[in-house]
């Protein structure tokens, strides 16, 4: 079930998607994580699940709880950390490689992988989540600034962060990204790749990367108990304007106010991102 609700200057629609419950509360804390099987790993696969190799390093998966039709899991068959900075080239080549059709997504490990220590993108249909509307509307964007022939584009007015990076060269791309990357580092003072989800798409030769940074994974009333709790869990998908609500009072009985408080929370503050972005465009910037 789905319904549209209007925000403060943007629009999100709820999906009620109890399929989905199993993600939504997965436990991510690394001693969790150490402990389990890894469900994507070759030999734990579903019984049954069937995938196509590409490039002989992925497999492409069907998601076993699809949140849109032709959902699909891309997994690395090695099992090896999810990090973007480190596989940034193959995300930009899996783009050109789905076609201008597909947007390919990307939860960064302590923001919505529920796999966060295997390597994996998913990739869905063009056109579902409500940010690539607003993302087309000249008025809320501002240039930031261009670097190696690199558009920085901040996104207005949607009750969250969001950066945008678009150009037609692949290696330029990822390295302004690795670049933004290593400037969240500074300005956050962290070692660890900064929180973030990312949705790409390629496109009349030109790729465009929209970027959630984030602060927290998940809001405090999903930590709530009894009645309070409300069971949402944002990933790039929730973050693009489509809200999972894996339980049915959740999705009565989310509103507005409500939504807008919960991307305020998990997004990373306006002030943090400017200064990232003010960083990584200075020429002594390394």
């Amino acid at each position: 079930m789905e319904r549209d609700i209007s925000c403060e200057g943007f629009s999100v629609r709820l999906q009620y998607n109890p399929g989905r419950m199993k993600s939504s509360t997965a436990d991510v804390r690394e001693r969790e994580v150490k402990g389990r099987r890894c469900f994507l790993c070759l030999e734990h696969l579903p019984e049954g699940q069937k995938g196509i190799l590409h490039r002989n390093e992925y497999l492409i998966l069907c998601n076993p709880m699809p949140v849109f039709s032709s959902h699909l899991t891309v997994s690395h068959i090695d099992h090896r950390f999810q990090s973007v900075s480190e596989n940034i080239e193959m995300l930009l080549q899996l783009m050109v490689d789905f076609g201008s059709g597909s947007m390919l997504l990307y939860n960064g490990p302590k923001c919505g992988a529920s796999a966060p220590d295997h390597l994996h993108f998913q990739a869905v249909p063009l056109g579902k989540m409500p940010i690539e509307k607003e993302i087309e509307e000249t008025e809320r964007l501002t240039l930031v600034r261009q670097v190696e022939g690199v558009s920085l584009i901040l996104l207005g007015d949607v009750g969250r962060q969001v950066v945008t990076l678009q150009g037609n060269d692949a290696s330029k791309l990822g390295g302004v990204l690795k670049r933004f990357l290593r400037a969240l580092k500074q300005v956050l003072f962290i070692d660890d790749e900064p929180m973030m989800n990312i949705a790409g798409s390629y496109n009349d030769k030109k790729w465009r990367l929209i970027i959630f940074p984030r602060r927290k994974h998940r809001p405090d009333i999903f930590f709530e108990q009894g009645d309070a709790r409300v069971v949402v869990s944002p990933g790039v998908i929730d973050m693009g304007g489509v809200v999972i609500t894996p339980m049915k009072k959740d999705f009565d009985r989310l509103d507005a106010v409500a939504l807008e408080a919960i991307y305020k929370e998990v997004s990373l503050e306006g002030k943090i991102v400017e200064k990232a972005l003010d960083l990584m465009v200075r020429e002594d910037f390394s």
